[in-house]
């Protein structure tokens, strides 16, 4: 007996669009489960964890703090998995992004102007996309794995950064912590309603994006030109279309919004730079993509899903007292069914029973 997959000559459109939502589905049956054996109560621990962070006006703009970035880095890598360009390393480019727009309130903290905060994000998201350039060049000219390079270029950049902050950029009146200087006014990203909570402008930024790339997937020529080479390279070619242009603009603008993201996120939620800026936004950020179906609209939703895995682990730790590592498993499993879910959409499964020697079957 062995288990084949085989392709479906038809797609259905309905579960393409109840997959994601079988896949939460099962995420929680799966964590009630795991609570379960933790000890805990299921109803009160999936209740702490997705229903009490959005009792509160602060936790909902907490919960937009940590979508924000989710949403950006999202957005960019979803225009790189539909063009068929397997970006892994959105985190390093999130790590360089926040270096390269820190030089500012850092080495010149002296200056203050109105300037200071449009010259951070613009140097951002310019060294996101550097950073990101470096597997495009690898795969657009020496046909090398973008997977392996974007993934391993993630560990460079969080050790520069350990560097930095440990030794070049360190305050000098910070007693010795590896932390850099407070960033002044002038380059903090404001409050959207200051008000209520801290929930800043780059939630704002994450939803324009969003739904400016939604815009261009559907009523641009680059649009078009994404979906079609990432369904068929040779396709594209006859349409006269380029498969290196496309490694080269999908990385850089992949990069570039994450290096955006990168900036919006020590200079609105940190306000300075610290050896670790981030719980892994860069990595989730896939999750994210892949629960949104690839879809800018979809990956709004998704990125406030996992958002909220983020902020109810926090809760739930104090509440019911676990450790913070169920916030991973939750993401792991939720990722694990989207691929499951999404594979029997595509695939189904046969059974093929061998005729052995004897004549048994």
């Amino acid at each position: 007996m062995r288990i084949e997959l085989e392709k479906r000559p038809d797609v259905s459109k309905l579960f393409g669009f109840v997959s994601p939502l079988l896949a939460l589905v099962l995420t929680l049956t799966f964590g009630a489960i795991m609570f379960a054996m933790l000890g805990k109560d299921p109803a009160a621990a999936l209740s702490a964890f997705f229903v009490e962070p959005l009792l509160e006006v602060w936790s909902l703009h907490e919960l937009a703090i940590k979508a924000a970035p989710l949403i950006l880095i999202a957005v960019g890598l979803a225009v790189c998995y539909r063009s068929n360009n397997w970006n892994i390393g959105a985190e390093g480019q999130f790590t360089i992004g926040a270096i390269t727009g820190s030089y500012l309130p850092i080495v010149f903290y002296d200056w203050h102007s109105p300037l200071v905060l449009p010259l951070m994000l613009v140097l951002g998201a310019l060294g996101g996309a550097l950073f990101a350039a470096v597997p495009a060049l690898l795969k657009a000219h020496f046909n090398t794995n973008e997977i392996l390079t974007s993934l391993m270029l993630v560990y460079i950049a969080q050790l520069f950064l350990d560097w930095l902050v440990r030794g070049a950029w360190r305050d000098p009146k910070g007693f010795n912590f590896p932390v850099s200087r407070d960033f002044a006014p002038e380059a903090v990203l404001p409050a959207i309603w200051e008000e209520s909570g801290r929930a800043h402008w780059a939630f704002v930024f994450a939803i324009i994006a969003a739904i400016g790339v939604w815009f261009m997937l559907r009523y641009t020529l680059k649009g078009f030109e994404i979906v079609v080479l990432g369904q068929s390279e040779r396709a594209g070619r006859f349409a006269g279309f380029s498969a290196k242009k496309m490694i080269w603009f999908s990385f850089l603008f992949s990069g570039a919004l994450a290096g955006l993201a990168g900036m919006s996120e020590v200079s609105g939620s940190i306000g300075h730079l610290q050896p670790a800026i981030s719980p892994g936004y860069g990595f989730t950020a896939i999750i994210v993509a892949f629960l949104g179906r690839l879809n800018p609209l979809g990956i709004i939703a998704s990125g406030l899903v996992l958002a909220l895995t983020y902020l109810g682990g926090e809760a739930a730790q104090l509440s019911i007292g676990i450790s913070d590592k169920v916030t991973r498993v939750f993401q792991g499993l939720l990722l694990f069914f989207v691929l499951s879910c999404d594979m029997l959409i595509y695939y189904k499964i046969r059974i093929v029973w061998s005729r052995v020697r004897g004549g048994a079957v």
